[in-house]
């Protein structure tokens, strides 16, 4: 996959959007761009973090009780800092404000359970062509300047559905969604929902990783230009 966006973006579901702004755009100083309405029930706040995008999916109907993704907690690089801070949003996600550097994280990462590395290992090089880093932490891969953070747990959600709060999903922004799409099932993913034109706005899949865990393929008109299936 040639990236169109040298980052990731990451989404997470809410019922409980007004302490959720206040914490993220408060206490964890990601600040709010803009309102993008979904479908008649859903609103994407979406808010900067150095050019990759934090998704707070809002969700008018109660959202189902289901198990967690494996996504852990996204980590942010913040200038000044001397040792990472955590923090937790009122939903209970995972969120540590860390020096620039801190695991290799020069912008942002994800911690990502899973309980099979080298399945995991072969879908990120093989089916998304994302390259491997040295890292501290251990096994590391980047998407542009995003850093995936993989750690074994033999406990780790597996096949999470897409409802429910918490992190949910990544999205990956593609000059080729058809293409990428395709070549992903190919070396490993699952297809969770295929490709299709949401307006003017983009053209978007979703695949599942080895351990079930969602990432969006997403060709942006606003990025590619152009949202022809290619």
């Amino acid at each position: 996959m040639k990236l169109a966006k040298p980052k990731f973006d990451i989404g997470l579901a809410t019922n409980n959007l007004e302490p959720m702004l206040a914490f993220w755009q408060g206490e964890a100083q990601v600040p709010f761009d803009h309102l993008l309405k979904i479908r008649r029930g859903m609103d994407q706040h979406r808010h900067d973090l150095m050019g990759s995008v934090l998704k707070i999916n809002h969700l008018a109907d109660p959202l189902p009780q289901t198990p967690p993704s494996g996504y852990r907690e996204l980590l942010i690089a913040r200038q000044g800092l001397t040792a990472p801070t955590a923090l937790t949003d009122p939903d209970g996600n995972r969120v540590s404000l860390v020096p620039v550097g801190h695991l290799g994280v020069t912008q942002i990462g994800v911690r990502l359970a899973v309980r099979d590395l080298e399945a995991q290992k072969r879908f990120y090089m093989d089916g998304l062509g994302l390259p491997q880093i040295d890292s501290p932490f251990g096994l590391a891969f980047v998407a542009g300047e995003s850093v995936i953070l993989l750690e074994q747990d033999d406990q780790a959600p597996q096949d999470a559905p897409f409802e429910g709060s918490g992190w949910r999903y990544l999205t990956l922004q593609s000059f080729a969604v058809d293409s990428d799409h395709a070549h992903a099932l190919a070396h490993g993913g699952r297809e969770a929902a295929a490709p299709r034109t949401l307006g003017t706005t983009a053209r978007i899949s979703m695949v599942m990783d080895p351990a079930g865990n969602w990432i969006e393929i997403s060709q942006r008109a606003s990025i590619t230009g152009s949202l022809e299936p290619r």
